[in-house]
């Protein structure tokens, strides 16, 4: 028999401080924080004053097989058997479906102080959020996704809301924008839709803005201190009035633009359509997906943006594998035709360009880049894989490098395969 020495410096969980006790829970899936109630009288009802209620995959484990009406069971027992304030309610799984009890349960939530909540189920298609929901006056963070929100008329808006995450979510008539309206406070939004719907953003306190789908239309109406914009967006139509003027006019203190260009027209951006140039005076970070090279109005409008970003710092440019077509003559005279001789990238310290190849209007753009940043540092280049019949761009691009004069004699420029 293998005798245990007594340790006087061994702490029992049951004396453990109450702060360490909330630690130990907060980093525990909800399940194991419940089964704690077995370790001592102390702990027994110790996970039922929890002011987080995360349940979400870390639940479940290949090994334990669970009937849905088990977890839909336990959790209507934590929400009924828990006592003080709820900071957090989440319920973000794919393993859990939508279950009439969530009226239920969003009706005892909204007597709480909840601070936080997050619905995200496997397959919520498009239920209507309970009205409930819009009684939650304390709110700073609302996640949703796969539901329909129906805001009453007498809604005055979650003012104390900071974020926003919306993945499909719907609106009666699309109306996002009055929603955003009334969140004075909103810091962080992101939308991700699949409708074709009109956007107006008004937030003055919005910082951070990540937009994903299909829309008519984007209009950051009064965006002042919006600092960092990630767009992934297309339009099936081509709407003049849907142009990155519009989009970026209300956006005096951005930082960072990372833009996925989809199926967005040149008209749709706006640049050339009597607009004046906006200067973004901040805007230190640009990152251009799906750029088409072959479309010369385009490549316009990503210039204008960048000499008028004084403050650049970095680029990044993902040029379209777009089918080779037949070359619109504007294509071949385009650097003839529009000068940007008097500008000059004074900060711009790191480029990347992926999928370029040497036809003439890339090749200019890169010479222009080389020739007019000063500080440039590094340069890197992923050429256009070419097909077997196609000549391989590096060596023209080699050459030309060779015989341009470089604004930054200590920018390092790499090709890579």
């Amino acid at each position: 028999m293998i005798e245990m020495e007594w340790d006087p410096g061994c702490v029992s969980i049951s004396d453990f401080p109450d702060s360490i006790i909330e630690i130990i829970l907060t980093k525990l899936p909800i399940m194991d924080a419940v089964r704690t109630c077995v370790l001592s009288k102390r702990w027994r009802h110790r996970w039922a004053s929890m002011t987080n209620l995360v349940f979400d995959d870390r639940m479940f484990d290949d090994t334990w097989v669970v009937e849905y009406d088990q977890i839909v069971q336990f959790i209507d027992k934590c929400l009924r058997l828990h006592h003080g304030p709820i900071h957090v309610f989440s319920i973000e799984s794919v393993n859990i479906c939508v279950a009439p009890e969530v009226e239920e349960w969003l009706f005892i939530l909204s007597k709480t102080l909840v601070k936080e909540l997050i619905l995200v189920f496997s397959d919520a298609s498009w239920c209507t959020v309970p009205q409930s929901l819009f009684c939650f006056k304390n709110l700073t963070r609302l996640k949703l996704s796969q539901w329909e929100l129906r805001p009453p008329p007498d809604f005055n808006g979650f003012k104390l809301l900071k974020r926003i995450d919306f993945v499909l979510v719907m609106f009666p008539q699309n109306d996002y924008g009055r929603l955003i309206e009334s969140c004075p406070l909103l810091e962080t939004l992101m939308i991700s839709s699949h409708e074709s719907i009109a956007l107006t953003i008004r937030a003055p306190n919005l910082k951070s803005l990540d937009v994903y789908g299909e829309f008519l239309e984007l209009c950051l109406a009064h965006t002042p201190l919006l600092v960092s914009a990630w767009m992934d967006i297309y339009t099936s139509v081509e709407h003049t009035s849907n142009c990155l003027h519009k989009f970026l006019g209300c956006t005096p203190k951005l930082e960072k633009l990372v833009w996925e260009v989809r199926q967005v027209k040149v008209g749709v951006l706006g640049i050339g359509h009597g607009h004046r140039p906006v200067t973004y005076d901040h805007l230190k970070y640009i990152d251009l997906h799906n750029v088409n090279f072959k479309d010369y109005k385009e490549v316009l409008v990503v210039l204008q943006v960048i000499v008028n970003s004084p403050v650049l710092k970095k680029l990044k440019i993902y040029v379209s594998d777009v089918p080779d077509t037949n070359i619109d003559p504007e294509h071949l005279i385009f650097w003839h035709n529009h000068t940007f001789d008097d500008y000059t990238l004074h900060q711009l310290k790191t480029v990347k360009l992926s999928g370029v190849s040497d036809m003439p209007v890339e090749m200019g753009f890169i010479k222009f880049l080389v020739e007019h940043s000063p500080s440039l540092e590094v340069m890197r280049i992923r050429p256009k894989k070419c097909k077997e019949d196609q000549t391989d761009p590096l060596l023209p691009m080699q050459i030309a490098l060779a015989s341009w004069q470089r604004a930054s004699p200590q920018a390092s420029i790499n090709f890579k395969l």
